[in-house]
């Protein structure tokens, strides 16, 4: 039964997402890593009454090693939030960098491991550890997954509202292709499990689509500069995480939408490009999990004009997310 680790399992997000990996039953052992904390954190998960064997470590003695030696499925949440006078740069450089030296701590102790990161802005970190695993010649696109599961959650809990029945929530599925930042996350409503009414005005799907899009500042603002979307997306990194541990344990036809490399499934991601009419190396689009990771890349199936016009406009901000992610593993950087 598989080992999971969580890389950065003191933080906001890697807290409540412990605890739900400690809950799920597929997961036998849980090893736990931050620069502090995690001994203790490992201690309270610890006093739960569910299968799994669970250990903290530190960066001392070989911290991070010990933690990721027999890993199956390593999810990362590690970084740090944006503070006040730091800009947009700032932040980036310094979570790229947490990104690069787990990615390395990976590749050089557990190279065949599922790696799903978390780790914002995830256009650019998920490069990252790409690069880092290529520099190390143990790169398997296959494994390596951005984790894009809050968008879907987002999606589906507002078209429940928006049906007038939250208790829908739960059955309700909508496609959520493209990126995880902004103008790159494009929601698929005339995908939905659950279609909205057939009278939804235009000027409503625009507010909704934005809502997906931005749903993050509405939790910053709500929680009045305090915080961010920890909860919902530990609770949705732990979704996807779960699946993916359905997927090694051998169930199949389960299929997600998550931020992959298109060469993962070759004839798949070369036919996504077809559709969206550029050349990219990265793109969230639905995928078909197998034992191996990434088994299919599923074409986006039929799009509204109004859809077409949102991939339009985040395939350039798409872009340069993943430049600048290829460009940061550059020598001149390291």
């Amino acid at each position: 039964m598989p080992k999971a680790v969580v890389l950065g399992a003191a933080g906001g997000i890697g807290q409540p997402l412990s605890l739900l990996l400690k809950a799920n039953p597929l997961v036998t052992e849980l090893s736990l890593f931050d620069i502090v904390n995690t001994p203790g954190v490992a201690a309270d998960l610890s006093h739960i009454n569910t299968q799994s064997k669970i250990e903290g470590f530190l960066p001392p003695d070989d911290g991070l090693k010990k933690a990721l030696t027999g890993a199956d499925i390593v999810v990362i949440p590690a970084g740090v939030p944006r503070k006040p006078g730091m800009t947009r740069d700032d932040l980036f450089k310094i979570n790229a960098g947490i990104v690069r030296d787990l990615a390395t701590g990976i590749a050089l102790t557990s190279p065949k491991a599922f790696v799903l990161v978390i780790s914002n802005p995830v256009n650019s970190t998920v490069p990252i550890v790409a690069e880092v695993l290529k520099q190390h010649s143990v790169f398997d696109p296959k494994r390596l997954f951005g984790v894009t599961t809050l968008d879907v959650v987002r999606a589906s809990t507002f078209v429940a509202e928006k049906l007038g029945d939250p208790s829908l929530a739960p059955s309700v599925s909508v496609p959520v292709i493209g990126g995880h930042s902004g103008v790159t996350i494009v929601p698929l409503f005339s995908q939905s499990s659950h279609p909205l009414p057939a009278n939804f005005a235009a000027s409503d799907l625009e507010a909704l689509t934005t809502r997906v899009q931005f749903g993050g500042d509405e939790v910053v603002k709500a929680k009045d500069g305090a915080g961010s979307a920890t909860l919902s997306m530990a609770y949705a990194g732990a979704e996807f995480a779960a699946k993916i541990l359905r997927a090694i344990n051998g169930e199949t036809g389960i299929a997600v939408p998550t931020y992959v490399n298109l060469t993962s499934d070759p004839s798949g991601g070369e036919a996504l490009k077809k559709e969206l009419g550029r050349e990219l190396e990265y793109f969230s689009s639905i995928v078909e999990l197998g034992s191996s990771g990434v088994s299919k890349i599923l074409p986006l199936g039929k799009i509204t004009e109004f859809e077409k016009k949102l991939i339009d406009a985040a395939l350039p901000e798409l872009a340069t997310n993943i430049d600048k992610g290829v460009s940061f593993t550059t020598p001149s950087k390291l």
